[in-house]
């Protein structure tokens, strides 16, 4: 079984990224302060993620928590449901909070099935 370093790593350079490029994504779509030299910890199994970064990565990567952390051998990869909507509709704020728990709502279920 591999490691989360591992897991990571093989990820990380299935969409030919560099570290450096990784962490730039990860900022940008997760707000988030990841460092390089956190991302190259943890692939050298020198440091565990804290449980924020796992959901981080297992989102990024559309992979589960559970498969990075080694709690499931399978990479069972997650669908990705995205909504388009034209620039002539507005959303209001209750409709974007709707579309947010609906989200929640989605992402409970399949931690359920997992």
């Amino acid at each position: 079984m591999s490691t989360f370093g591992e897991k990571i790593k093989k990820l990380r350079k299935s969409k030919n990224l560099s570290i450096g490029e990784l962490v730039t994504e990860l900022n940008k779509i997760y707000k988030t302060n990841i460092s390089k030299s956190m991302i190259s910890r943890y692939e050298n199994d020198t440091a565990d993620p804290k449980m924020e970064n796992i959901r981080i990565l297992a989102d990024y990567f559309n992979v589960s928590a559970d498969y990075l952390v080694g709690i499931k051998d399978e990479n069972n990869n997650i669908t990705t449901i995205a909504a388009h909507h034209d620039g002539d509709e507005d959303w209001t704020e209750e409709e974007l909070e709707e579309i947010e728990r609906f989200k929640e709502f989605i992402r409970s279920k399949r931690k359920r099935q997992e």
